[in-house]
């Protein structure tokens, strides 16, 4: 039953973030997509692997070796605060009867 339950993550697609640990550390980019489910995210430039395509000559697609995005934990990225410019932790708040990410280190609202 907990399975059930909708989950929510603290970044969303197009934020500006951090990878915080592994192989890319340090890299900054912006989350392309986001899978609350398994509380994944896939960032542009980070965790790059490659794959064998298999040439599919129908849908003309060409076979060989593609670089491509893998899913990266949401946990390993921090938000990047747009105002401060500095890697940060969100909080909640309700502004104008509506629930809003707010920077804990400046105080600026992230969502517009």
């Amino acid at each position: 039953m907990a399975d059930d339950k909708k989950k929510s993550l603290h970044v969303k697609t197009g934020d500006r973030v951090i990878v915080t640990a592994g192989k890319d550390k340090g890299k900054i980019g912006n989350v392309k997509k986001t899978n609350p489910k398994d509380s994944t995210v896939i960032v542009e430039g980070a965790n790059m692997v490659t794959k064998a395509q298999k040439p599919q000559p129908m849908a003309g697609i060409q076979g060989g070796l593609i670089k491509l995005e893998a899913p990266l934990d949401s946990s390993k990225v921090m938000v990047v605060c747009p105002a401060c410019e500095k890697p940060t932790r969100i909080k909640h708040a309700v502004v104008d009867g509506k629930k809003v990410r707010v920077c804990k280190k400046c105080g600026e609202q992230l969502d517009v």
